[in-house]
């Protein structure tokens, strides 16, 4: 595999389990050894670049342990203090939403609390470059929008992000880049767009007929239709010839077409081509 992250932008590795996205993090963040190649993050070799290398980068693991005692402020001024231009600690915790559990104990965080701290931990050297596993995993929908905000502010700011996530829209919603692996080989890079464009995936038109209606009553279309329980699919290549046939017809015979819907592929929908075993 070969690729290059440019500076400043969310760059998202994807893959599934077994992909080699965890190898592949390891060796750039230096604490795996690679088999063969060449590899330069900021500049030099992380198997060769020492502690010099390791200040100028963050690392928020999947998980991670904390000395359970310790107060979040002690814990991240002692992490702050490690690091030659470290972040200051009460700027840090206000960043990434825990000033209100300043003062509390880790082993009463929560898990999204938690992983809040991780990322604080993971900032506490103010990396050029910084590694995200699973960033919010275990967050709740409302945690997880703020945690997006936070990260592409980040980015905003210049940090460039190397990103692993196994959440699709995540990625889509954060990642200016995005690498799909397979089996231990790249098999696309691109924008989201470019991916999702690449693919070749139909939008999907979806709506529930009224009982007594069936397939064969709608009008001809571009792709035949697929129907289950009066719940139809059009994959179609025609999206607004479509849409407007079916909504015409629908007035024409006073039909009321319910939950219409009118989906292009998704980041996700592309994914799922591209890592379906006996794909391109």
């Amino acid at each position: 595999m070969s690729f290059s992250v440019r500076d400043g932008e969310i760059f998202a590795l994807l893959g599934p389990n077994g992909a080699g996205k965890t190898t592949t993090v390891e060796i750039l963040e230096g604490y795996r050894t690679r088999d063969s190649g060449t590899v330069r993050v900021l500049g030099v070799d992380p198997a060769l670049g020492g502690s010099a290398y390791r200040a100028r980068i963050g690392v928020v693991l999947q998980s991670a342990g904390f000395e359970e005692e310790f107060t979040v402020r002690e814990l991240v001024r002692m992490q702050t203090r490690l690091y030659p231009r470290g972040h200051h600690p009460d700027e840090l915790i206000d960043l990434v939403g825990l000033a209100d559990k300043r003062a509390t104990r880790v082993k009463r965080l929560s898990g999204g609390q938690r992983r809040r701290l991780d990322l604080a931990l993971g900032l506490a050297g103010a990396p050029d470059l910084l590694f995200l596993d699973e960033p919010t995993t275990g967050f709740d929908p409302a945690a997880r929008h703020h945690a997006w905000d936070l990260i592409s502010g980040l980015r905003d700011r210049g940090t460039t992000i190397l990103l692993t996530s196994h959440y699709l829209e995540e990625a889509q919603q954060l990642a200016d880049r995005v690498a799909v692996m397979r089996d231990g080989r790249l098999v696309a890079v691109g924008t989201p767009d470019e991916l999702r464009a690449g693919c070749d995936l139909p939008t999907v038109i979806g709506f529930e007929l009224p009982d007594g209606l069936t397939a064969a009553d709608l009008p001809l279309l571009s792709a035949a239709p697929s129907m289950a329980r009066q719940q139809v699919r059009v994959p179609s290549r025609a999206p607004v010839e479509d849409s407007w046939r079916l909504t015409g017809w629908a007035g024409g015979h006073g039909v009321h077409l319910h939950d219409f819907t009118v989906a292009p592929p998704t980041l996700e929908d592309a994914y799922l081509a591209l890592t379906r075993d006996g794909s391109r």
